[in-house]
């Protein structure tokens, strides 16, 4: 049986990691050997004090699509919340990593995904990106940081459309309402440039402190 290629590549240059996500025909899909993965290559990170900045970025047209929805469906009460920890505390280690955490958002962007770009300090945004928190059509919510994170991002206002509503927005409306502070194409490029602009030194933010519940 052929084996299955890793769930999130890496790739290490100039002091910079690349985290990209890769399942394109699944939709990047946030599943729990996903997030394993992806825990295990951030406290590989953590140690490597030569790196001064994580990018995250996607595959094809899409960044991340969120949750697995077979997966949830497959939960009881006790792996439910145990599943919601492990998005928690994997997002409060990217909000909490020393080096400058970047989301190039090259597609979609969506639930559990936007939770992960709004952990990070920067997100920037390709022409095609779409943002969306579409939980509410599934009578579900994020439980992963985006309802404390996104208000103080963007504003009660919006965040409350993004949730309420289900909406899409396209990385002009993002732009505008402060989600993301460029749109540049090809995306990954535009954050490496942005990284060796800034340099070394990591400009955290006051305003991502770690979420009180979810």
């Amino acid at each position: 049986m052929k084996q299955q290629s890793p769930a999130v590549l890496i790739e290490i240059a100039d002091s910079i990691a690349i985290l990209r996500f890769n399942r394109p025909a699944e939709r990047n899909p946030l599943s729990r050997k996903t997030l394993l993965e992806l825990n295990t290559l951030l406290n590989e990170l953590k140690i490597n004090q030569n790196i001064k900045a994580i990018i995250f970025t996607g595959s094809e047209d899409v960044f991340l699509s969120g949750a697995n929805i077979r997966e949830l469906a497959e939960l009881n009460p006790s792996s439910a919340l145990a599943f919601s920890h492990l998005g928690q505390q994997l997002f409060q280690t990217i909000a909490d990593a020393e080096p400058i955490t970047i989301a190039a958002v090259n597609g979609y962007c969506m639930g559990g995904g936007l939770d992960l770009a709004l952990a990070c300090d920067i997100r920037l945004a390709s022409q095609t990106a779409v943002f969306s928190h579409p939980g509410t059509k599934l009578g579900i919510i994020t439980g992963w940081g985006g309802t404390q994170r996104l208000p103080r991002l963007v504003g009660t206002a919006n965040a409350l459309e993004f949730f309420a509503t289900a909406g899409r927005y396209s990385s002009t409306k993002a732009l505008e309402i402060g989600l993301v502070s460029l749109i540049s194409d090809p995306v990954l490029d535009a954050a490496i440039q942005l990284v060796q602009t800034i340099g070394t030194e990591k400009r955290r933010r006051a305003a991502n402190p770690a979420p009180q519940g979810s």
